[in-house]
């Protein structure tokens, strides 16, 4: 993403997307996208959890997710702070397939097997239907 004006993502010899690497962070236009361009990847989640927000498929990426003491969209467990100095990432299962990544600002306060709450911001929700295609807002 740092070294591109812009880039044209392929699958299988097919072309997903082409746009600035802004634009497909921002505005992934395929599943595919979403989870190929970020770092850490996009938090997918399926089932119960899409059918409320109307998709098939949520993602959300880690700096769009909040950590609540007890109001948020989900509770969970904390499996893992992995502290980089000025961010650190907060692994936290919620029952889905995998845990949910959290990003947050400086030291993770957050230990293994501590309960918290987590909720995405709004307006940051991606969703994708089941051919993996955005749905519109």
């Amino acid at each position: 993403m740092t070294l591109a004006d812009r880039i044209c993502v392929l699958r299988d010899g097919l072309v997903e997307q082409v746009g600035t690497p802004l634009e497909l962070y921002e505005n992934p236009q395929s599943l595919f996208v979403a989870g190929f361009i970020g770092s850490p990847k996009m938090n997918f989640l399926n089932g119960e959890i899409a059918s409320k927000w109307g998709a098939s498929t949520i993602g959300i990426r880690s700096e769009h997710i909040e950590i609540g003491e007890r109001d948020g969209a989900w509770k969970g467990k904390v499996v893992h702070s992995e502290n980089l100095g000025s961010d650190s990432y907060t692994y936290v299962d919620i029952g889905g397939e995998e845990p949910i990544i959290v990003r947050e600002e400086g030291t993770s306060k957050h230990n293994p097997d501590d309960m918290i709450s987590i909720a995405p911001i709004p307006g940051k929700v991606y969703r994708f239907d089941k051919a993996g295609k955005p749905l519109k807002h």
